[in-house]
């Protein structure tokens, strides 16, 4: 392996570690937002993803378009995070933990709509999202899901008919998005 500088790192390793510097904010906000709002599994998609990414770096970088690919690898976390066994078993508990700082991403959006945005299906979620907060397009948000942009038309049709029927059987939801 080649190195490069006085401190042993390789010209990929250097590569990876300003990738994570100017991107990993970003990637913080967005698994929040895609975990509507839950910043520890969010911080745990994140990990994973940069670990796929690290692994993947030179396809990352040949990548057409390294954004739709880095979207598209933290989305696969989060599919893959709820089919792990355990997801099934966890059980809801009365309290919540203590937070370790601010929320990181869909501050923006109240707790109401959080709730509501945490009753979708992941795919979904994650086709709200990219779509709406991240006002990416219909092509770009398939590029990220790894579907058709038909498959984005519908999944986001279905999502938002979802989010109404949530927030009008739950009006309570939209008073904490309000006082939030």
């Amino acid at each position: 392996m080649r190195r490069d500088d006085s401190s042993g790192r390789s010209e990929r390793d250097e590569q990876f570690h300003q990738f994570v510097l100017a991107r990993r904010g970003e990637l913080v906000r967005t698994a929040t937002l895609l975990t509507a709002g839950d910043a520890h599994l969010a911080e745990d998609l994140v990990q994973s993803t940069l670990t796929k990414l690290y692994v993947a770096w030179p396809a990352v970088r040949r990548a057409d378009n390294p954004d739709a690919y880095v979207r598209r690898t933290l989305v696969n976390a989060l599919i893959d995070e709820r089919r792990r066994l355990w997801w099934k078993r966890e059980r809801p508990v009365a309290q919540l933990p203590d937070r370790a700082g601010a929320d990181t991403g869909g501050e923006h959006l109240g707790e109401g709509m959080r709730a509501a945005l945490k009753d979708l299906p992941p795919k979904m979620r994650a086709a709200l999202v990219f779509r709406y907060l991240y006002d990416l397009d219909i092509q770009d948000t398939a590029d990220a899901l790894g579907c058709s942009p038909g498959t984005v038309k519908s999944q986001t049709a279905r999502a938002l008919d979802r989010l109404r029927s949530v927030l009008e059987a739950r009006p309570f939801l939209i008073q904490q998005g309000a006082s939030s």
